[in-house]
């Protein structure tokens, strides 16, 4: 980590609200386990395009439980918008 100390401290750079955002892995843990949930129960697929749909199902059921807003998520958008103007599209 000392070798790459520059990379590991550009996450500080960000206000506050989105490090929060960055460094909560929850949602990602609970996708990552609805992959698996899909994926698991075949010991092989027949062809990559099988992979694909599989995870897509998995991705889908799963954002239809997404529901509770981010907390101050007015806040975050204007960073985000400050930081990314040229990227960030409404």
């Amino acid at each position: 980590w000392r070798d790459n100390w520059e990379e590991l401290t550009v996450f500080y750079e960000f206000p506050l609200e989105i490090r929060k955002i960055i460094y909560t892995t929850n949602l990602i843990e609970n996708l990552n386990g609805k992959i698996r949930k899909y994926t698991k129960n075949k010991l092989s697929f027949p062809t990559d395009d099988a992979v694909m749909k599989s995870v897509y199902l998995s991705v889908r059921e799963a954002t239809k439980k997404w529901t509770m807003p981010i907390r101050n998520w007015g806040i975050i958008l204007n960073q985000f918008l400050t930081i990314y103007e040229k990227r960030v599209r409404l």
